[in-house]
């Protein structure tokens, strides 16, 4: 089966009480979650990738939670790749005066069975 591709518009949301950051694809169907450590992959109908949700996301990214809050620019990347998936998260954020670019990687074996899928979202 040739690997699906899906690119569309994305959208974020951050709650800085719990330090819980997500981003997914727009106008996506939801059907099921899986949880790594931090992160939580949301998967639609077809069993594709359509978000991520990262817990404790400030420490996660290493990040101040104020600067989470204004997420200016940002990519995410999730690709499911015989059994594995492999998720790269492109922020651009301030921090003081500065921007701060971030490109964390989560690669992991996966214990679902799920089809070869690439997600390609970013800011709406």
């Amino acid at each position: 089966m040739e690997k699906q591709i899906l690119k569309v518009k994305g959208e974020m949301d951050y709650d800085d009480k719990y330090d819980i950051l997500l981003f997914k694809a727009s106008n996506r169907l939801y059907r099921k979650s899986i949880e790594l450590d931090d992160v939580v992959l949301h998967f639609d109908p077809e069993n594709r990738i359509m978000g991520v949700q990262i817990f404790d996301a400030s420490e996660f990214l290493n990040l101040p939670k104020e600067a989470l809050l204004k997420i200016p620019r940002w990519e995410l990347k999730a690709i499911v790749n015989e059994g594995k998936i492999e998720i790269r998260l492109r922020l651009e954020v301030k921090v003081g005066n500065e921007t701060v670019k971030t490109n964390p990687i989560v690669i992991q074996s996966l214990s679902d069975p799920l089809p070869d899928s690439e997600l390609v979202c970013e800011m709406g």
